[in-house]
């Protein structure tokens, strides 16, 4: 490849980069901005916790919906078209549950609201996944960690809007400027396959854009890495939902120290987000994973066990310490076993390599709501029949399972004379 190819080649992977990284942060923004505005839609419609809890019930499931349709636009679109889509309807979405006129248009625009998020969840993902095999090296929980600073800031714009006293329809409506700027930056386009050598950094053969390709998905492994979504998830959103509640009715927290929980889990998953790609190619992602589960699992027991609100806020902080690492790996194992078949054979087509991590990550994907259901139902459940300490145990459990299925995060490579599959 001439020079010039190449360096074209690396500036739109750099652009392509910084695009994902605005995409990612415009997607935690709004995600936070809707699930700390919770309150005020009760408040708005005169509806009960119930009501909330079934109608973020179907946003997770249409959220599941739209990963199911990124897989399907991804082929013949390509992941940047795909994701342009996904945030302009996730702004739609939250203007439209702002300034809805009646309850079923609310509803309506939480359903699109819930198909977007699942849509630009997949494919800022398949973007990521991309970028990281074009640079050749570990750069996925960056990505993850400016999805975090997007819900701190989100989880500001709220506090700050609610402290003014703007009203639900001006607090929303400005929202959606972020996810339209970061549909407007210029993504990873489909014509870049994934390096057919992830050492050099090029692609070959560039597929054609529009072009729709049958991919063999490697169900197994697959499998594994969703297993771990799922049950970083039932972690994640058992703290998201409960944790407030926990340090407030379990250990007599007041209103302004029970919200802490939640802001120092967020705040050390940032920071651990941001160390993540150091710490992988140094030690690797399979002791990464086991280090993280096994800091998490430490973290969520002390605040199982703490007497007083202040213990708990660190076992909070030191969970997220530990397992915010989990997701963004699990994605980028996902975009690996695009690199070899179900035979253990290299694929050398970059046009098949990167249409097969699409496909890959999109289905990985749809693991985590599975988990953010079940974190919130099954320790919701098990504290109504116990206590608010008992229902913990559940993402203590599961934090604890991601331990035996490490080793699914290894490298996967084609044997380099019998093309029998090993791992690194």
């Amino acid at each position: 490849m001439p020079p010039e190819s190449r360096a074209e080649v690396q500036g739109a992977v750099s652009r392509g980069r910084a695009a994902a990284t605005s995409a990612f942060f415009a997607q935690g923004f709004v995600f936070a901005v809707v699930l700390t505005h919770l309150g005020a839609f009760k408040e708005r419609w005169g509806i009960d916790d119930l009501a909330i809890t079934v109608i973020m019930f179907v946003v997770a499931l249409l959220a599941a919906v739209g990963s199911v349709v990124a897989g399907w636009l991804a082929p013949r679109f390509g992941s940047a078209g795909a994701l342009r889509f996904g945030l302009v309807a996730l702004a739609i979405g939250v203007v439209g549950a702002g300034l809805a006129p009646s309850f079923v248009v609310f509803c309506a625009a939480l359903g699109v609201y819930g198909l977007a998020l699942g849509c630009v969840d997949a494919t800022t993902n398949m973007q990521a996944v991309a970028c990281e095999a074009m640079q050749g090296r570990s750069i996925l929980t960056s990505f993850h960690g400016s999805w975090s600073a997007g819900g701190i800031l989100g989880a500001l714009e709220t506090s700050g809007t609610g402290s003014a006293g703007w009203t639900l329809a001006a607090a929303l409506a400005p929202v959606a400027v972020v996810p339209l700027i970061a549909a407007a930056t210029p993504l990873l386009p489909a014509r870049l396959g994934l390096p057919a050598e992830p050492s050099t950094g090029l692609p070959t053969d560039p597929p054609q854009d529009g072009e729709a390709r049958a991919v063999a998905i490697p169900w197994r492994p697959m499998l594994v890495l969703g297993a771990a979504i799922v049950l970083f998830y039932v972690a994640d959103s058992a703290t998201q939902s409960w944790s407030t509640i926990y340090l407030h009715d379990v250990l007599l927290a007041s209103a302004g120290v029970a919200p802490l929980g939640y802001a120092a889990y967020q705040a050390t998953s940032l920071a651990s987000r941001l160390a993540g790609d150091h710490l992988v190619r140094r030690m690797g992602p399979v002791r990464v994973v086991r280090l993280a589960a096994t800091v998490g699992a430490v973290g969520l027991l002390a605040a199982v066990l703490a007497h007083t609100p202040w213990v708990a806020i660190v076992g909070f902080a030191v969970l997220g310490v530990g397992i915010a690492v989990v997701a963004p790996l699990s994605f980028a194992a996902a975009g690996r076993l695009a690199s070899v078949d179900a035979d253990g054979n290299a694929i050398a087509d970059p046009a098949a390599r990167r249409a097969t991590a699409d496909a890959i990550v999109a289905r990985v994907n749809q693991f985590n709501y599975l988990g953010f259901v079940l974190g919130g139902v099954l320790t919701g459940l098990v504290a109504s029949g116990s206590t608010m300490r008992a229902g913990f145990i559940v993402p203590l459990v599961g934090v604890a399972l991601i331990l035996p299925i490490a080793r699914g995060f290894a490298v996967r490579r084609a044997h380099p004379i019998a093309g029998q599959e090993v791992s690194a």
